[in-house]
């Protein structure tokens, strides 16, 4: 080979291994213990990492993309790598993706995650492994930030609805911080439509008594990209404290209007 054909070679053969990872694909299991599920909207820059991450948690995986409201290149992206997506149009709404998911998941263990946060396969194989061992919801050990002079209000809540329900010792892990992983016999035990609100999803499964425990902690505050503000502050907050509140409802029309906390004998009527 002459040095103009050596030097030929040495240009393409990095596009061509470039080329080769970029179209490798996975093939979902017809019969998967684990289902991953994962809503996008417009994230085709992260959503390849995030699948190929995903691809490696169990050797039966099937992998559901959520695509909704896309206006880029996610879906195709998604299929090309070989998962099964769900389309759809115009947004669904926020965590409602997650529920169209979980019901047409085929495995026993559904993990979710969210398409904008790539978190490695090793630190997603604890969520998996806690439901094939028994428990019932695995969820992420993380708090949030609140050693700060001004706690987020839904930091706040998080910690004050599994107070509520005597899960104190959960802190701040709640089914609102992905990766967190439910059996598929927990989510039919809770309802699939209650995944679109996750506090009330954890409500539902803390009342019904299933397994719920945090696995593995996973910084997702560090992961979480800049969300819309407008002049009335995050968007979204107002949103999950609504959520919040839902599910604070639910635990009082179950456990009374005290949601189960003694009155100490307090005779109200006297002061009336």
């Amino acid at each position: 080979m002459d040095k103009r054909r050596r030097f030929r070679a040495r240009q393409t053969r990095p596009a061509r291994r470039r080329t080769r990872r970029d179209q490798a694909t996975f093939r979902s299991s017809p019969e998967p213990v684990v289902s991953v599920i994962i809503p996008v909207m417009n994230e085709h820059r992260t959503l390849g990492r995030v699948i190929r991450e995903a691809t490696k948690v169990h050797p039966k995986t099937e992998i559901i993309v959520v695509a909704n409201g896309c206006t880029d290149r996610s879906a195709q992206l998604a299929r090309k790598l070989g998962a099964i997506v769900l389309e759809y149009k115009e947004p669904l709404g926020h965590d409602v993706p997650r529920a169209v998911g979980a019901r047409q998941a085929k495995g026993e263990v559904l993990l979710f995650l969210d398409g904008d946060m790539v978190i490695p396969a090793k630190d997603l194989r604890p969520f998996t492994a806690a439901i094939l061992s028994g428990s019932d919801l695995a969820l992420n050990d993380y708090e949030g930030p609140v050693q700060t002079r001004e706690v987020h209000p839904v930091v706040s809540a998080k910690h004050t609805l599994n107070t509520l329900l005597n899960r104190s010792d959960l802190k701040g892990a709640s089914l609102t911080a992905v990766p967190h992983a439910l059996s598929r016999q927990a989510a039919s035990r809770i309802g699939y439509e209650k995944l679109e609100k996750p506090p009330l999803a954890q409500t539902a499964a803390i009342l019904e008594g299933l397994k719920i425990r945090p696995v593995h902690s996973v910084d997702v505050g560090r992961l979480n990209r800049p969300r819309l503000r407008s002049k009335h502050g995050d968007l979204l907050t107002g949103l999950v404290l609504g959520d919040h509140l839902e599910a604070a409802g639910l635990a009082m029309k179950q456990r009374g209007s005290r949601g189960g906390f003694s009155d100490l004998g307090r005779l109200r009527e006297r002061a009336r």
